[in-house]
This record gives C-alpha cells, structure tokens and sequence, in this order.
C-alpha cells in the first residue's frame, strides 16, 4: 500500500505533465485529442473534469505542505478558483450542456492559460502530438517502475491490468509497461533524458527510475 496505491500515483505524475504542456503552448483540447488518438478513452483535461477537477486541487494543496518542491503547473489551480470543477457544476476545462458528456472548448479557459503563460514570461512553442503522447505516457512508465522496485505492484502486468481496465489505457497497446517493452527501454530512457532537459518541466521527475535504467542498459524488458 502506498499514497495512491498503483493507479492514481501514475495518474498524478500524468497530469502534472499535462499542465506543463498547457504552460508550454498546448491548449487542453489539443493534449486530449492527440492522448485519444493515441487510443485513451479520454485525455487528461477530459478525465479531471469528469472525476472533478476539485479532488485534484485537494490533493494539491495537501502537497503543497508535503512536498513543497514537487512541482505543478498553477493552472489547474487558477480553473478551480473559478469554481469550474467538471462535469458536476457544467463547466471545467471545457463547457457541458446539462443531460450531455460533449466537452465544448471554452476561450476564457483558453485566455487563462494563455495569461497565466504570459505571467510567466513563457512565449509558446508549437508542440507535437508525438511529444504530448510520449510525455505522458513515459511519465506513467517511470512512476510504474519506482512502484514495481517497491514491491508495491509484483509484476510489470499487474499495472498494466490496472491501466486497462481502471483507467481506458488502449487495449491494443497492452498497458503503459509493455507498451514501453514495444518501444524499446534504450528508447524511453533516451527521451526521458530528452525531457529532462527542459527548463519548464521537472527535470528530477525525469530521472529513470533504477530499474528502468538498469533493464535498459541490459537490453532487457519489463517482465
């Protein structure tokens, strides 16, 4: 057992690399659409407003006095304050029509981040779908590898069970892990390192978890 047990302590990791992407240059539409592509049942932006965009910002400000050096995006923060929590209250990153799931982009949502950008001094980047896709998916392969070293999960397919079936991760793909398996470690670990790179990500996060790193230098796979 550990905070977030296999599942939301992925997932956590998985939408905080949502919100750099949205104080990078993304718009939430556009990370959702190309994590659906990639074949999620639905995006990160997507899947806060339907769980409630308010159990997130609780969570955050619990780690805000943990973890005070964990890093987020302040977005997410700034769309609660507003009171826009999802699906429940018809508006969260995108608007709702009452009886309806439909996801309608919202330009004052879109203002915000852009402002938010600015606050920052941020100019945006153009960002591809393969970055976004990659990103987030490898941020949820490096978090699986810290719990399978812990002992908290006892094998690479347990998780990928998890994802598949607790949280829309294509089926054809056959989970976060052996997708990485399909990708090559070597690969992911040189992406990883990519990412660490950016000024405006979290380069620690981006460490590969020693298992990670030792299968990769072995040429091996997860399981």
């Amino acid at each position: 057992v550990c905070d977030g047990f296999i599942g939301n302590r992925m997932i956590e990791q998985y939408g905080r690399q949502g919100g750099f992407l949205l104080d990078e240059g993304c718009t939430p539409e556009q990370v959702d659409k190309a994590m659906e592509k990639f074949g999620m049942a639905m995006g990160p932006f997507r899947m806060g407003d339907l769980a409630g965009n308010d159990i997130g910002w609780a969570i955050r400000k619990r780690r805000y006095t943990e973890k005070p050096g964990m890093k987020y995006s302040k977005t997410a923060d700034l769309l609660c304050e507003k009171g826009r929590f999802g699906q429940k209250t018809g508006a969260g990153w995108y608007d709702y029509v009452p009886g309806k799931r439909d996801a309608i982009p919202n330009a004052e949502v879109v203002k915000m981040i852009e402002d938010h950008r600015a606050s920052l001094g941020i100019i945006p980047r153009k960002i591809s779908d393969e970055e976004i896709v990659q990103r987030l998916v490898f941020s949820l392969v490096n978090e699986a590898a810290h719990i399978l070293e812990e002992g908290i999960a006892n094998k690479a397919s347990d998780i990928d069970v998890v994802y598949i079936f607790g949280y829309g991760f294509p089926v054809h793909r056959g989970g976060p892990l052996n997708y990485a398996n399909e990708v090559g470690l070597f690969n992911v670990v040189q992406a990883m390192n990519r990412f660490a790179k950016n000024p405006l990500d979290d380069a620690a996060f981006w460490k590969p978890a020693p298992l990670l790193a030792r299968l990769a230098a072995e040429g091996k796979a997860f399981n």
